[in-house]
């Protein structure tokens, strides 16, 4: 079984999918995370040069995902794992089609929340520049969402308030998916 977790930046869909491998009724489960799964060179990606002239790739479009290792290593996983879960601004348009179970979240949190939340893990736990994060926002991140995460919630099996608690959230996801899904994919 596939599970996607897509949703804003700060939304909570990391520590939502650590809580659903948790909570998880069936063994093994691999997570995969987004952010994992950028480029890192500017031969590929989209790439734009900040106010200093250096060019940054751009986390906020999908193209910028490498899409042939994320589906290389979900496609491995699904081959020995019962349940695998990727997480990421994109996941639902990215992860890979697959001919097992495939259950679709969208973790939705308002962007003054999200916005609150990245402020506290970027500026405050890894000293990220706050004026740069809030350029980073208004300049171009808020536009990203509305144009490729937001559209994606109508898409999915189930959208959750990311402003629950994780334990909760992967409980009413593990409900909300058909029991033959995971029956059939044990």
């Amino acid at each position: 079984m596939l599970v996607t977790l897509t949703g804003g930046a700060g939304a909570g869909k990391t520590t939502l999918a650590a809580a659903l491998a948790t909570t998880a009724s069936q063994a093994p489960v691999r997570v995969f995370h987004g952010d994992d799964y950028y480029f890192d060179t500017p031969e590929r990606g989209v790439w734009t040069p900040d106010e200093s002239g250096i060019l940054r790739l751009d986390v906020g479009d999908p193209r910028s995902v490498d899409l042939g290792r994320l589906n290389h290593d979900t496609d491995t996983a699904l081959a020995t794992a019962s349940v695998v879960i990727v997480d990421g601004l994109f996941a639902r348009r990215v992860a890979p089609q697959v001919s097992c179970g495939r259950f679709d979240v969208f973790v939705d949190l308002p962007a003054d929340l999200r916005l609150a939340r990245k402020i506290q893990r970027k500026y405050l736990r890894d000293g990220f520049s706050l004026d740069v994060l809030l350029r980073n926002y208004l300049q171009h991140r808020r536009t990203a969402h509305e144009e490729h995460v937001e559209p994606v919630r109508n898409e999915c099996d189930l959208v959750v308030d990311g402003s629950a608690a994780a334990e909760a959230l992967a409980q009413q996801i593990w409900s909300a998916i058909p029991d033959d899904e995971l029956i059939h994919n044990s």
